[in-house]
């Protein structure tokens, strides 16, 4: 089961799990809902149909239409397809959004994520196999304020400095507390600033694409000071895909009780990049796929600002855990990264 089947990495890890394995049936859950443009998420479920349609080696995808936050759906679910592994994905993103509008982030990313807890829980009733591993995903967003770089999930962070972060902390504490009292196997996963082909509009690369198509202004943050360890959409969906497959261990203490089967990890790409130089290799790679002239003015439409509110001027993995246990870390480099996504967004908005 993957819950934000329609959204940037549950869809490519769904299209991965289709190509690459061999008899699996994927239940795909997503409420396809308008916080950005919604004929994106309608084009990734059509590359799913493609390659469902394809498909020679008996893998299945089913969709359903809902949000997690409706327990009777997530219910529904659960009891028709009684899915060995979940994968939650489905969340209220962004960090700013998350202060103009936070009631939907208690809903999804608080409640939806709550329900899919109960339904683990209650997938082992009567005797039931049940849930073998739940992973879902956080965000580099819980180091919030912490100083010290690079970021390790051993570090602790209590310190969130928008309601988005609280939320993925709060989904943390609530898997632990679940792998705890019910014995469920799960893996939180922090993911550092992903990009890629058909991904989220409301980030930056993408946005600043838009604006300067437009002919408007970008702001850069922090006057350009900031580092960000961006993370190719691949290179997640492959330690997904390697973490699905190893479930924490259910283990007994000294007391008798169970020891929490409970993993969180970072995925980044271990090598934070400086703002700007990240805008003048978006700039070169869409001058070179064509979406922006040769002779555009990038100097004339920039703008220098300030921190925004909710914002860190840093991030940065340590990966260490992750090459350890999965022997993986992301490689793909940035400018490997950025000319996917402009040759994506050529096709996709300029040829039509």
């Amino acid at each position: 089961m993957v819950t934000g089947a329609a959204g940037f990495i549950g869809s490519n890890l769904v299209l991965r799990l289709l190509r690459e394995s061999e008899n699996v049936e994927v239940i795909g859950v997503d409420n396809v809902n308008d916080y950005y443009d919604v004929s994106i998420k309608e084009w990734r479920l059509t590359e799913i149909e493609k390659a469902q349609n394809l498909q020679t080696g008996g893998n299945r995808f089913v969709f359903e239409r809902g949000s997690i936050a409706d327990r009777d759906l997530v219910n529904y679910v659960f009891e028709k397809y009684r899915p060995s592994i979940v994968v939650n994905l489905a969340a209220q993103a962004g960090v700013r959004y998350s202060i103009s509008h936070p009631d939907v982030y208690m809903e999804s990313n608080v409640i939806g994520f709550y329900n899919i807890l109960e339904a683990c829980r209650h997938s082992y009733d009567n005797g039931a196999q049940g849930v073998s591993h739940l992973v879902y995903a956080s965000s580099s967003s819980v180091y919030g304020s912490n100083k010290k770089i690079p970021y390790s999930t051993d570090d602790k962070v209590d310190n969130p400095v928008s309601l988005y972060a609280a939320t993925k902390k709060s989904n943390e504490l609530m898997a632990h507390c679940y792998s705890k009292l019910y014995n469920i196997p799960s893996t939180g996963l922090r993911f550092f600033t992903v990009y890629g082909p058909a991904g989220r509009p409301d980030m930056a690369y993408f946005g600043f694409t838009d604006k300067l198509l437009k002919g408007e202004t970008i702001k850069i943050f922090n006057y350009g000071n900031c580092l960000r360890d961006f993370t190719y959409v691949d290179d997640i969906v492959e330690g997904v895909m390697r973490v699905m497959a190893k479930a924490p261990e259910r283990q007994v203490g000294e007391d008798g009780l169970p020891v929490p089967p409970y993993k969180v990890y970072n995925i980044g790409n271990n090598h934070p990049e400086n703002l700007l130089d990240f805008v003048k290799i978006l700039q070169e790679e869409l001058t070179r796929a064509g979406v922006l002239p040769e002779d555009y003015d990038f100097e004339a439409h920039k703008e220098l600002v300030p921190m925004q509110l909710g914002d860190v001027p840093v991030t940065y993995a340590d990966t260490t855990p992750l090459e350890r246990d999965f022997g993986f870390k992301p490689s793909t480099s940035l400018r490997d990264g950025l000319r996917r996504f402009a040759e994506w967004y050529h096709d996709f908005y300029q040829k039509g």
